[in-house]
């Protein structure tokens, strides 16, 4: 079994540099604990250098371990730049106004992070635009700071861009309200909502329609020819197969798994065409589901501290037991030691 090993997501090392500039500014020196998880100063100079999601989360939370301040990810989010998303954020730096940027930035998310469950998203309408968050859960210790710190980026980012102190009108976060969710109100002008549908915050039309007076309009447009240049050459996917394995990841979820007809519907074909045309490339609907939710059982085994019943939700089971009677099926082990042997050769 040759297949490539399934990541749930990463992320440039640019996402870095905020984290170790927080360090930084408390006094402590990042260096031991960045080359613990294989960070050094080429790594993290290398031109197109990813990271992990799930090793992000464990550096994160030993950072916030280091400095006993479980709001780290705030702070992060407030000295991040545009510069630290790549060609995408220096893209949005030249955007015309902040909506622009926002736009881009969430865009062309893909250049800088690619989570497999979901990604970022911009809604606009009349009154303003929300921007919208993906974030691997449930939350535990771990990935609380990564919501934290992008939500927070995004608004110092577009702060630094307008030369404004932008504030958002609304803030919804999935999780339940932290110990230390006094830190967030900075962040809005209303009460910031917990245990929400999604993780988002709303920008108004006044605060969008801010002009950027760095913004060069040759430069703009050069710069978002070659992030489309960019963004094609990434996301081109060979085959039918591949190209429903990559939807299956944000529709599998809450003891429900997405049939052919939901899929079919996704890629804008007739049941009966789509059947058809993975015969041609000698699949199945039912395997290549089978194939995604054996990978991501493994990479959630291998790469998080999540329950097992955690995991079947995720991936859409109707309880743990059908996850572990399908996963010793398909590995020949139970969960349970498949993690065991993954951390005696971790």
């Amino acid at each position: 079994m040759n297949r490539p090993r399934m990541r749930l997501g990463d992320l440039s090392v640019g996402f870095i540099q905020p984290l170790s500039e927080t360090l930084q500014q408390r006094g402590i020196e990042p260096t031991a604990l960045l080359q613990r998880y294989g960070l050094g100063t080429a790594r993290l100079a290398e031109a197109g250098a990813r990271l992990s999601i799930p090793r992000y989360m464990h550096l994160g939370h030993a950072a916030i371990e280091l400095t006993g301040d479980p709001a780290l990810g705030l702070h992060m989010g407030r000295i991040s730049r545009l510069s630290q998303a790549g060609l995408a954020g220096v893209t949005a730096a030249q955007a015309p106004t902040v909506g622009e940027a926002a736009r881009t930035l969430l865009r062309f998310e893909p250049l800088y992070a690619a989570n497999y469950r979901g990604h970022s998203s911009f809604h606009a309408d009349s009154g303003g635009a929300w921007l919208r968050f993906y974030s691997i859960s449930p939350y535990n210790a771990y990935n609380r700071f990564v919501v934290d710190s992008l939500l927070s980026g995004w608004l110092a980012q577009l702060s630094s861009l307008a030369g404004v102190n932008l504030v958002a009108e609304r803030i919804e976060i999935e999780f339940e309200a932290p110990a230390y969710a006094a830190h967030y109100q900075a962040l809005c002008s209303t009460p910031v909502q917990f245990g929400a549908q999604t993780n988002q915050l709303r920008l108004s039309q006044a605060s969008l329609a801010l002009r950027n007076p760095a913004h060069c309009p040759s430069t703009w447009q050069h710069l978002l020819k070659l992030c489309e240049a960019e963004l094609e050459q990434r996301t081109r996917i060979r085959s039918l197969g591949e190209r429903i394995a990559h939807l299956l990841g944000p529709l599998l979820n809450g003891g429900r798994e997405p049939d052919l007809e939901e899929v079919a519907q996704h890629l804008q074909l007739p049941t009966w065409t789509l059947r058809r045309k993975l015969a041609e490339e000698g699949t199945q609907f039912r395997a290549i589901l089978n194939d995604t939710r054996r990978d991501l059982a493994m990479a959630y085994i291998r790469d998080t501290e999540l329950a097992f019943g955690e995991i079947a939700y995720l991936l859409g089971f109707a309880s743990a037991e059908a996850f572990q009677r399908a996963f010793k099926r398909w590995n020949g082990m139970t969960p349970g030691e498949f993690r065991r042997s993954q951390r005696r050769t971790g």
